[in-house]
């Protein structure tokens, strides 16, 4: 029952997201991904039921098929978090791996039909050598693309902290899950665990990619966050090497230790003044366009000078606003996150993570706090008096 519950899951999955509206070449890609899950599946149910034998033209389909999760996870990691990056040119090379597999077998396509019968009743036999180059070949592929997935999720952390004041629209929870989800599915292969416990697996990953994708902003609909979605490329922060690089090329282009300190002054002015900060959708490059700098200027700056990303130097600013709003006597009618939200963040969690992160106190640990510290002033200036 689980694996017609996950078929049915995976091809209902994979019909939403390749006929809804807005479709992104990120939403192709797990569509068609969705559809290889449910067949593959599938696949195994026949030989589990046996039916599979009544239709020994289908034998042999689901040889190709280990190796396309590994590059359509990547793929689809790749398309949603870079999608400047992404070619469509690629889609062979990281494809071309089940056309291998397909040739390795070669013999096997012109057995006759009860030859293959006979091969799949029998383990395969006949084909050790071509079974043993293949879980070789799988093996390698399944950490290959797990490693090179999670590489472009730190990367895209990494660019999202460079840029982005607030991450809760642009989280990487979904994308998390299915590297995690695959990640586990991948150490039961690669371990050699049993078929029926993978396959259950990937039934559960069939409708669990159901239950968190409809949680997650813009999967089945058209609404994807613009931070991760949009064709607007990210701005990608320098490595220590580029960092050196672009320092000798500030020199060449007037950005210098004195321009850099005078845009400073002018980043902290501005701040002050107009406490810019408060937007609650503040990105790099809004604030660059309202200084007139080049966005990894200004984020060069803000790294050198602040030794911070740009989303912690934004939200210790909110954290210092809120603290100084939060003891005057006139905001003492407003509830914390109120003041929160007047100083900047858009959710009650990013406010306590990034309060106790610089604090290391929580909100109402900070009221009490100053509370207790008001009213010992007070009680000294009025026995003073």
């Amino acid at each position: 029952m689980i694996y017609i519950v996950g078929t049915f899951t995976a091809f209902f999955l994979a019909l939403i997201i390749l006929t809804k509206k807005g479709r992104t070449t990120a939403d192709f890609i797990l569509g068609i991904w969705m559809m290889i899950v449910g067949i593959h599946v599938f696949s195994y149910y026949g030989f589990i039921d046996q039916f599979i034998y009544d239709y020994p033209i289908f034998l042999g389909v689901n040889f190709p098929l280990p190796f396309l999760h590994g590059p359509l996870l990547y793929l689809y990691t790749l398309a949603l978090t870079r999608p400047e990056k992404f070619q469509k040119k690629q889609w062979l090379w990281h494809l071309a791996l089940p056309f291998v597999i397909i040739g390795i077998y070669s013999p096997f396509w012109f057995l006759t039909a009860d030859q293959k019968i006979e091969v799949f009743k029998h383990s395969g036999k006949g084909f050790e050598t071509q079974l043993h180059l293949i879980d070789i070949l799988l093996t390698c592929s399944g950490i290959l693309y797990v490693l090179s997935t999670n590489l472009l999720l730190k990367k895209h952390r990494k660019c999202i902290l460079h840029q982005f004041s607030n991450q809760d629209k642009i989280n990487l929870h979904w994308l998390q899950f299915l590297f995690y989800a695959m990640g586990l599915i991948w150490a039961l292969i690669i371990g050699n665990q049993d078929d029926q416990l993978i396959f259950s697996s990937a039934s559960i990953f069939a409708v669990s990619v159901g239950y968190f994708g409809i949680k997650q902003v813009g999967i089945f609909t058209n609404q994807y966050p613009a931070a991760i979605a949009s064709n607007t490329p990210l701005v990608v922060p320098l490595s220590h090497e580029e960092t050196n690089l672009e320092k000798k090329k500030y020199a060449k282009s007037g950005l210098n230790e004195e321009s850099a300190q005078e845009l400073h002054k002018r980043l902290s002015a501005l701040m002050e003044q107009q406490k810019t900060f408060k937007e609650s959708e503040l990105t790099l490059v809004d604030l660059a366009s309202q200084l007139d700098i080049h966005p990894n200027y200004l984020s060069q700056i803000i790294n050198d000078i602040e030794g911070v990303h740009f989303y912690d130097y934004i939200n210790n600013l909110r954290i210092a606003e809120f603290k100084r709003m939060a003891i005057l006597p006139e905001n003492q009618r407003f509830t914390i996150l109120a003041l929160a939200y007047e100083c900047g963040f858009n959710s009650k969690s990013s406010f306590n993570r990034c309060f106790k992160k610089t604090t290391q106190l929580s909100p109402s640990e900070f009221m009490k706090q100053a509370v207790e510290v008001t009213q010992n002033r007070s009680h000294l200036t009025s026995k003073g008096a």
